[in-house]
């Protein structure tokens, strides 16, 4: 082992019942630098990491820190050696601010002066965070800074990152990686999971991958292109997105938004100010913002979960303003949440159950009867769902809270599309998955519209809109710009947007137009 080397595993192995999650994995982590961990959804990449920061044991195998073996009987040993490690779900209490969810994981912090201590680590780096906020009322983006502020203020000597970019803005990411790039030249290591591949890049000084719990190859990610890469992780070429051509302009609208307006719900929320938005049959259209601007609001208001509005909400051309999530859904809207573990599905409920969520009024809005063929029912609709969205988890029907991240999005992801929705609103639709099951996701929102249907996609991934959307509209501060082609949009414009112009422009060089 060099002297270089900071953390090595040998012959790792984790099982679960049949499962071999983690198989003989064997590696180094040298000081300063930063590893790329690469690998489909449910390759294992989670179970490695959570082995070396003590959240799971490993059934064979040992890790050595320093050239010595250690035990990470739990996670206070790991950060005691000095790994930090921000995870891919959220490990916070939402009825506490963000300054005691740092404390929580901060056993040995003084709890005096530490507000202000996460608010100067925060500011210093580009993570703006309150610290008297309270989770609850925070968006997923704001919550994913206080794992990472939390981490940092450990001063750690290994930073363990679990997509910890995506639900962070370009500019977040760009702030982050100033970070990263500084904790290596102090002579830090980051172990950095990222289905990013663009991210890995631009970051990584090397890029390690596993298939099926295997370690199956190692490259400098700068030599390589993105489709490599996938490639590599896959087993194969990930398949390109296939368009098809938007609906005509006359096409009835699946929804018809005018002149909404609601207040915000909590002190940190976000008023939404003369929301007005057409979406016509057959059609994607995209909504872009950095986190925070009102998009959870938006996805609120649109499923039923804020039910009373000032304005108008159509579906179909039925009014929907005062109806319920039920009663939207009777109506054909299916919808996806940004935070897929607590309210996309239940974490202690199995996957049959997580079904019933959605399945358990008819389409008249009465509740369906006979509780043991209902179930029977929802576990056959479960295994189809599986199959199509290729979820792989550690059994037949585990709980949701068992499944990896991406896996998760997956099967809450398919759930929706099982119901063959004649209009689909979905937040963030590819968090935390990889390339080839985002671009399966991607595809199916396109095949979804070319039935039809309407689709409102929320999302933080420019290039994702650019790839699925027909138009594409910004929301910023709780208002949101008129669409526009995503033939002809541009970032440049996308960005002044973001910023809260939506007054006409002046056009940008070569006569485009920046913004209207």
């Amino acid at each position: 082992m060099s002297e270089d080397t900071l953390l090595e595993t040998r012959g790792l192995t984790k099982v679960f019942g049949s499962l071999r999650a983690c198989d003989e994995v064997s590696l180094s982590l040298g000081t300063g630098e930063i590893v790329a961990l690469l690998g489909e959804n449910g390759a294992g990449k989670s179970t490695l990491v959570k082995q070396l920061f003590g959240a799971l044991q490993p059934d064979e195998g040992e890790i050595l820190w320093r050239g010595a073996p250690v035990v990470m009987a739990e996670p206070a040993v790991a950060r005691h050696l000095g790994i930090g490690m921000v995870h891919q779900h959220f490990s916070l209490f939402e009825a506490f601010t963000a300054a005691e969810n740092i404390a929580l994981g901060l056993p040995d912090e003084p709890m005096k002066g530490l507000a202000e201590r996460a608010r100067e680590t925060s500011r210093a780096y580009g993570l703006p965070l309150d610290p008297y906020a309270l989770v609850a009322d925070l968006s997923v983006g704001e919550r994913q800074r206080i794992e990472i502020v939390r981490c940092l203020l450990q001063n750690p000597t290994l930073v363990i990152m679990d997509e910890p970019t995506s639900v962070l803005t370009p500019q977040e990411v760009d702030r982050l990686f100033v970070t990263l790039r500084k904790l290596k030249a102090e002579g830090r290591t980051v172990l950095y999971i990222s289905h990013k591949l663009e991210e890995v890049r631009a970051l990584c000084d090397r890029a390690i991958v596993m298939r099926a719990g295997r370690l199956v190859a190692e490259a400098d990610p700068k030599t390589e292109t993105a489709a490599s890469l996938a490639a590599a992780m896959v087993g194969g070429e990930v398949p390109a997105v296939r368009h098809r051509a938007p609906p005509p302009a006359e096409a009835v609208p699946a929804l018809d938004i005018a002149a909404l307006n609601t207040p915000a719900e909590h002190q940190f929320g976000v008023s939404l100010a003369d929301i007005s938005l057409t979406v016509r049959a057959g059609e994607v259209v995209g909504i872009a913002g950095m986190a925070g601007n009102g998009q959870a609001e938006l996805f609120d208001c649109l499923s039923g979960e804020i039910a009373t509005v000032d304005g108008r909400l159509q579906i179909f051309g039925v009014s929907a303003e005062r109806l319920g999530v039920d009663g939207r859904r009777a109506l054909g809207a299916a919808f996806v949440p940004e935070e897929r573990l607590g309210h996309g599905a239940v974490p202690g409920f199995d996957l049959a159950e997580n079904v019933l969520l959605s399945r358990h009024r008819r389409e008249d809005g009465t509740v369906t009867a006979g509780g043991l063929l209902r179930r029977g029912r929802a576990r056959r609709i479960m295994r189809r769902v599986v199959e199509r969205m290729d979820v792989r988890s550690s059994g037949d029907n585990p709980p949701a809270r068992a499944l990896s991240g991406g896996n998760l999005q997956k099967f809450v992801v398919g759930r929706e599309l099982d119901r063959a929705p004649r209009l689909l609103v979905i937040n963030q639709p590819t968090w935390g998955v990889d390339a080839g099951a985002a671009a399966n996701i991607r595809q199916a929102l396109i095949d979804l519209a070319a039935t039809g249907a309407g689709v409102v996609a929320i999302s933080q991934d420019l290039d994702e809109l650019f790839e699925i959307a027909d138009r594409i509209a910004v929301i910023a501060g709780g208002r949101l710009s008129p669409p526009e082609p995503a033939a002809t949009m541009t970032r440049e414009a996308i960005g002044i947007l973001m910023g809260g112009v939506h007054e006409p422009a002046d056009a940008a060089p070569g006569g485009e137009t920046l913004a209207t």
